[in-house]
Parts: C-alpha cells; structure tokens; sequence
C-alpha cells in the first residue's frame, strides 16, 4: 500500500491526505475497520495522521501540536487511559483537546478520572464523528488560547502558569527568548518565510525544553518573535545554551544563498533607511527564585526581560542569566 500522497506512520499503512491550512488530527487505533471509517468520514475536512499505539504517536504529538487527539480506547483499557491522562495533565499538551472513541458495552468511569473532552461509540462513528470531532475544535478555540501559528500557550495561559506557580511557592527558573533581526528578514522574504522561522522556533523551544525536563516544564509564544520557557533553576542555562547553538546551525538555511554567503541581508530598518543585517540570532534573558521572594509575577517578568535586553545588547546569539542575590 503505497502512494505520494499518504502518509506512513507506525507500523500502520493508511491514507493521510496532507492539505495545506487544514486543522491536523491524530487518530490513535489498532482497529483497521476504525481506521477506515474514521478515513472516510473525516479526509475532507482534516489532515489526519494515524497510529497503532498511543506510545508510538507522542514523537510526533510533540513535534507537531496536534489541533486533535482521537483515542480508540476499546474497552477502556487502563494503560491507555492512564497515558492519556498523563499527557494531558503537563501544560502544554493539556491544552490539546481529545476525543475518545469506546465501544457500545464500555462504562463511562466519572470524567474527574478522565481527560478527554469528549467521547463517541463506535456503533455511531458514521453518523457522529463529523459533530464530535467538530465540537471538539470550536470547545477549543473558545476555551483554550493558543498562538494559531505555533500552536504554544499564549498570553493568558503564560501569565497563569508564572501566578499559578508562584502562588503555590513552586522555585522555578523563567526564561524569555526574543530573535535578533526578525523584523528586516520578514520585510526581505515576505510573511511567508517569516511565519516558518517562528514555527521553527516553537518546535525547537517545546522539543528541547521537553527532552531535558519532561514533566512540570512549560514553553509558551508570547506573541511575534518572543517565547518563554519554565523549568526547574539548575536547567535552564543549559537548555538555553542549546536552543541558542541550535537556533544557529538551522536558521541559515532559511536565506537565500547568496545571503547566507554573504553572512547579511539588505533590508530597511524601523526608520525606513536602507541597510545591512546580519544572520539572525537568538537572545534569551532568565531569572529564577531560588533566592528572590516575588510577591507578584510582574516583578518576576520585569527581570527577566532586564536579562533579555541585556542579552539582546551583545552581537550575535546571547544568554544573560540574572545571578545576583
């Protein structure tokens, strides 16, 4: 079973059409008759990407930020159930909506118990899907605020994970990270190539944020070219060190040749004068309270973009870690 247009995931051979602007749904299933249905009923509307298990899917779940996660759980098989809670629970992935399909005989156990947004039976896949699927995604954009191009937390979600863990006296280390010369990039290549730069960088701030720290670690789009990060104090110089090295190995690509040779652009500046910029880097600034009392997280977020300026005041890529006491 093969063609260009599908696409291979798992051990599982089954068509997933990949349409430019479509909201992307991972289907989580053994079932090769579910598979099929699920295909029919939902290939118009959205990309989907299907797996056999849900352990071989959170690669991808991670990379990708999902808009959708559709569970077979049969059953009610406790392992699956219990990873999916798990997933669920961090707080990035909590704010991807899921939907599960059991079958016709499977008890509902209290939803305290189980984090999914929605459910459907399988005897109504035909008939119910579309709906389920479809109220799931609008129950998200209403509730949950994400950045429509990263798909990280956004504003509202940030600001109450910095609250939310000072409040309950959690020691944490807070990290902004903002791009050197975005702005004359996105004026010479256009929006286009602008947005796969930020797309990029969320994906490298959510990937290596998560393989050094798994659970209780945080990334977030602030808005434009700003991310921020959370993760336990002795982390987060080293993570930043390498979202930094990274960032500088990958983003030469995205210039045109004879830029890259170059090493710089042309491009106008805020004023409208025309000049040259070098290849963009990454500045992140970053504080922690392991032993500074905040009483209000606006005095954390003052300090940490006091760092990042401070970063952002050295040529080239630059991290500036807040060690006074």
């Amino acid at each position: 079973m093969s063609s260009p247009n599908w696409k291979i995931c798992s051990k599982m051979e089954i068509p997933c059409p990949r349409k430019n602007n479509l909201n992307t749904v991972v289907v989580v299933t053994k079932d090769m008759l579910l598979c099929s249905l699920v295909e029919r009923t939902l290939k118009d509307v959205y990309n989907l990407v299907f797996f056999s298990n849900i352990e071989s899917s959170l690669d991808y779940i991670y990379n990708s930020l999902p808009h959708l996660l559709v569970l077979d759980v049969g059953k009610g098989e406790p392992s699956v159930i219990s990873m999916l809670n798990q997933l669920k629970s961090d707080p990035i992935f909590g704010q991807m909506p899921a939907l599960m399909i059991c079958d016709d005989v499977y008890i509902l156990p209290a939803w305290d118990d189980l984090l999914v947004e929605d459910f459907v039976r399988k005897s109504a896949i035909e008939t119910d899907l579309m709906l389920r699927v479809n109220l799931c995604m609008a129950r998200s954009e209403r509730v949950v605020e994400v950045n429509p191009l990263t798909r990280l937390p956004g504003n509202i979600a940030i600001t109450r994970q910095i609250t939310g863990r000072l409040d309950k006296g959690e020691i944490f280390s807070l990290s902004y990270a903002d791009l050197d010369y975005f702005k004359p990039f996105n004026d010479k290549y256009g929006f286009s190539r602008g947005d796969e730069v930020l797309k990029m960088m969320g994906r490298l701030v959510l990937n290596i944020v998560k393989n050094r720290q798994p659970v209780n670690s945080f990334a977030g789009h602030i808005g434009g070219d700003d991310f921020t990060f959370i993760m336990e104090p002795d982390l987060a110089a080293e993570t930043a060190l390498e979202i930094m090295d990274t960032f500088d190995r990958i983003i030469p690509t995205f210039y045109d040749p004879e830029d890259r040779v170059r090493g710089f652009i042309e491009s106008v500046d805020r004023e409208g004068n025309k000049r040259t910029f070098p290849i963009m880097g990454i500045s992140i600034g970053s504080a922690d309270n392991v032993e500074r009392h905040f009483s209000h997280y606006g005095e954390f977020t003052e300090l940490v973009s006091e760092m990042k300026k401070y970063a952002k005041d050295s040529s080239g890529s630059s991290f500036k870690q807040d060690k006074r006491r």
